[in-house]
């Protein structure tokens, strides 16, 4: 059984989505990869889905939810938390169980400026998670796939 990996935010819209995505992409044969949101949105922000595909990543099998179809079900080896939200009031169930990781970055949800900015932004924010996550696996010595 390969070990679960939680990416956890608030509103599971925008970062914790990257995030499973691109560990699963990197990853996928070494871990079970989830995301969740302690108050999630409902949906993944359209400029994420569509900075994601340009970097070859599809989100539609993706969804947005709650953390709440998790606890108590589930247990995680690795708990990712990427927003200082989510840090303060992540359950400490999660915190207790495997390892808890804080990676935070910029919420693209509170991104201003015109459309070119707000994209410009959402891709800084995608490149520096995307960095982040190939930067840890190769530290857990995991050679992350390349993304086809």
């Amino acid at each position: 059984m390969k070990p679960r990996f939680l990416f956890l935010c608030t509103g599971n819209s925008a970062r914790s989505q990257m995030g499973e995505a691109f560990l699963r992409a990197y990853a996928g044969e070494h871990f079970d990869v989830f995301s969740a949101g302690l108050e999630p949105k409902g949906e993944i922000l359209p400029i994420i889905q569509t900075v994601m595909s340009e970097v070859g990543l599809s989100l539609e099998k993706q969804y947005s939810k709650s953390v709440n179809e998790y606890l108590g079900k589930m247990t995680f080896a690795y708990t990712v938390t990427v927003c200082g939200g989510a840090e303060e009031k992540c359950p400490r169930v999660f915190l207790s169980m495997g390892k808890h990781l804080f990676w935070p970055f910029k919420d693209p949800a509170a991104l201003t400026g015109t459309q070119e900015e707000i994209l410009a932004g959402a891709r800084t924010i995608r490149d520096q998670m995307d960095r982040k996550i190939r930067d840890w696996l190769v530290e857990q010595g995991i050679a992350p796939a390349k993304i086809a």
